[in-house]
């Protein structure tokens, strides 16, 4: 098949391309680092000719710093995957692969010991200040016992990114709708790996404390270091996508984790000894709009497109703290 891969010039969307050409697809490529901007409609239809499937990697990404984000992620995000949809829809494109993210859950799943089941509401900056980190019941303010979330958990974004990654998916679900185009939408997880840029502050958790590292410094840990993450290799998102791909694949929403969760210390500690230190430092230092605990059931994508994360966390941190930083 031919692939359009947005983002082609991206972190995760030049692994993509690998990926795919090592699997026997063509691929055409379409990146702002090209001045190819998702927004230009033109531009977007120029790359469709000819075109089998879309995977859509192109995004702002990041929680947002303030709230002058909020334009900035609005139109790269949302206005430019509504003009690639309605592109794909005049050259007649009808496979879409959409690069969604676990942060359209907003916390993840808990356990009251009298309530059951229960989603907590957003963490009080009073509370975070106090440090008070562990959400508590909804009801009666018990501790909560994490679980793992699966796809059809109810969705409750709570960052100006999660907004414009659930947009993204409904807008996706409309164009299939009115097209009888298909979607699959890949909820990443963390997704860490070579190329992953440097600590700008729309950067990963991973790629920060790797920096901090590379200058010689101590990562900086928010909070007490004990929430709870699932981190993903960047070949193993690359894979995903291309079983994505397949015509037999069913639509929807996929989880792409490894399954093996781990808190943001045990991520530290690990780059730390990967690099001879020096050690992370536990602030207590926190971000409005971060969630506590977010560890998904990969069990759909194992099932439904056969995917299993092959890199263990041990080897993925210990090649990541290896690699050259990138500057973006």
């Amino acid at each position: 098949m031919r692939i359009l891969v947005t983002g082609s010039s991206g972190f995760i969307g030049s692994h993509l391309v690998e990926a795919l050409h090592a699997a026997g697809h063509d691929v055409a490529g379409f990146d702002l680092a090209e001045s190819a901007d998702i927004r230009d409609a033109t531009a977007v239809a120029r790359h469709l000719k000819d075109v089998d499937a879309v995977c859509h990697q192109a995004a702002m990404v990041g929680l947002g710093v303030d709230v002058f984000d909020l334009p900035g992620y609005a139109s790269v995000n949302v206005l430019g995957t509504s003009v690639l949809l309605a592109e794909m829809a005049r050259a007649g494109v009808g496979r879409l692969v959409l690069a969604s993210s676990m942060v359209v859950y907003g916390e993840g799943a808990y356990t009251c010991e009298v309530h059951g089941l229960v989603r907590p509401g957003p963490r009080l900056r009073a509370d975070l200040e106090a440090g008070l980190f562990e959400p508590g019941c909804p009801v009666c303010r018990r501790p909560l016992e994490p679980g793992v979330v699966p796809e059809d958990a109810p969705l409750d974004p709570r960052n100006v990114y999660a907004d414009t990654k659930l947009a993204q998916e409904h807008l996706a679900a409309s164009w299939a709708r009115m097209t009888g185009g298909q979607v699959v939408a890949l909820r990443y997880h963390n997704v860490y790996g070579p190329r992953m840029p440097r600590d700008t502050p729309y950067a990963g958790v991973a790629a920060i404390f790797r920096s901090s590292l590379a200058r010689g410094e101590a990562p900086q840990v928010y909070e007490d270091g004990r929430q709870r993450r699932d981190f993903v290799h960047v070949t193993d998102v690359a894979r995903a996508n291309v079983l994505a791909l397949d015509p037999e694949a069913v639509p929807g929403a996929y989880n792409i984790a490894s399954g093996v969760p781990h808190t943001i210390k045990e991520m530290a500690d690990a780059l730390s000894r990967a690099c001879g230190g020096p050690e992370p430092v536990v602030t207590g230092a926190f971000r409005l709009g971060d969630v506590r605990h977010i560890v998904a059931s990969p069990a759909r994508a194992r099932d439904a497109l056969g995917f299993t994360a092959c890199m263990s966390f041990e080897d993925g941190m210990s090649a990541f703290a290896a690699e050259p930083v990138i500057t973006p």
